[in-house]
């Protein structure tokens, strides 16, 4: 179950913390947002530390479909009626921003560095692409529509980003990790401003960055009701058609083609963590059914944090918690958000103004109609009368026959079958509870 990015590329490898440290950055969590952070702050001449709790880029990172783009579905019509029109034009910029710094780097970076047009495509609705361009238009960007596409059934059409690319991401992340000061295998056990406490000591700093994917710092932020997990299914397949782009349904329960190299990573039949899902057994039927030639070569699967309103949480971790900082809720578009997350915070470390700070802020308002579901989700959760319970918040575990996991369909958490820890925002295993079933 290894991704195509595991089986190519060789990370460097770090000791663990093994004394008490002191720094004026703490950056917690080594995936590319983490990474990234360091990077820039590192480059910019900040003394900074990272800690891993297993391997860099050992979780969502290594899971990616690696795409670099600010096109994130239909998305910019939706943020214009949420947000408002000037913060949709700062998502836009951020993630363009991104975009360019990728471009910047990877001319100097081996990691199959691809530019490539992006486009959402509807299988019937086109008024949601009018719509969207209509969105788009108004906020400066020149997308186009393209009515004919390479793929194996009909569209309505779709919206094209032009220039836009994809890469290699632990090519990349093996490049920029070799001169920071990283800490693997060094997990921490208490989070609060000025202080971390590690299994290999106590860290002191006075900017401290959460980059866990999932915030594991429950009494500020309110993060467990603020995001939920998605999982999605991929599959590389030899012996399949070159799209050419990278493409993306609309629908959130549609498909995702784009090529590496010789393969086609064919992506979709998700849902939300801990519920019942097609996952690779669908998705092995519809490539056999749109590609009946195609091998599968690899198949994995991508856990995502997904917001209330679209956007990231990247800024202050909340208003009382003074020196803390968050990335976190890049509703499937990890790599680019994590790069202007990146650029984000170093400005907000380092005491520069960012543009993009209204458009991320995680304590904007939260009332939305998502909110009262994941708020329902974790009631009903809470009373079910059964066991394993998952020990972040105490929501009872649904068993993932597909992938022998047992998963929280509150926050995302998930075990393995012998009760490890597989994803957070969880930081213990519950071994003893299924151990005692």
């Amino acid at each position: 179950m290894d991704s195509i990015w595991s089986r190519t590329a060789k990370l460097p490898r770090f000791e663990p913390l093994r004394a008490d440290l002191k720094t004026d950055v703490l950056v917690v969590g080594g995936g590319m947002a983490g990474l990234l952070c360091a990077y820039q702050l590192s480059q910019a001449g900040a003394d900074c530390a990272l800690v891993e709790a297993d391997r860099l880029c050992g979780g969502a990172t290594k899971n990616t479909t690696a795409k670099l783009t600010s096109q994130h579905g239909l998305i910019y019509h939706k943020l214009i009626r949420r947000l408002g029109t000037e913060r949709a034009r700062l998502y836009l910029q951020a993630n363009q921003a991104a975009l360019e710094r990728y471009r910047a780097l990877c001319r100097n970076i081996d990691c199959d560095f691809e530019e490539k047009d992006a486009l959402v495509y509807s299988l019937g609705d086109r008024r949601a692409l009018d719509a969207e361009l209509e969105a788009l238009n108004r906020l400066g960007f020149p997308a186009e529509f393209e009515e004919n596409l390479p793929l194996p059934f009909s569209t309505a059409g779709a919206v094209r980003f032009p220039r836009q690319a994809q890469f290699h991401p632990l090519k990349f992340s093996a490049a920029i990790a070799g001169g920071l000061r990283v800490f693997e295998h060094t997990k921490v056990l208490e989070l609060a401003p000025g202080r971390a406490l590690t299994t290999g000591g106590t860290i002191s700093a006075e900017h401290i960055v959460a980059a866990t994917h999932f915030p594991i710092l429950n009494k500020h932020g309110g993060y467990f009701m603020k995001l939920y997990q998605d999982r999605s299914y991929v599959l590389a397949l030899k012996n399949a058609p070159n799209v050419e782009g990278m493409y993306l349904d609309a629908d959130k329960k549609g498909l995702s083609f784009r090529n590496y190299g010789d393969l086609l990573l064919l992506g979709g039949c998700g849902g939300r963590t801990g519920k019942p899902s097609g996952g690779w057994r669908e998705l092995e039927q519809l490539a056999r059914r749109y590609y009946p030639q195609a091998e599968t070569a690899a198949r994995w699967a991508a856990q995502d944090c997904m917001t209330l309103d679209g956007a990231p949480y990247i800024g202050r971790y909340s208003k009382g918690a003074s020196g803390l900082y968050v990335a976190a809720g890049f509703n499937k578009w990890g790599m680019t958000s994590s790069m202007a997350a990146a650029m984000l915070l170093a400005d907000l470390i380092l005491g520069r103004d960012s543009p993009w700070v209204r458009a991320f802020d995680p304590s904007r308002n939260a009332l939305c109609p998502q909110l009262a579901l994941n708020a329902l989700e974790a009631a009903v959760s809470l009373l079910t009368p059964t066991a394993p319970r998952c020990p972040h918040m105490g929501c009872a575990l649904k068993y993932n026959p597909q992938e022998r996991s047992w998963d929280c369909p509150c926050h995302g958490s998930r075990f393995g079958e012998d009760g490890r820890l597989i994803d957070n925002p969880a930081t213990d295993d519950i071994v003893s509870t299924l151990e005692n079933r």
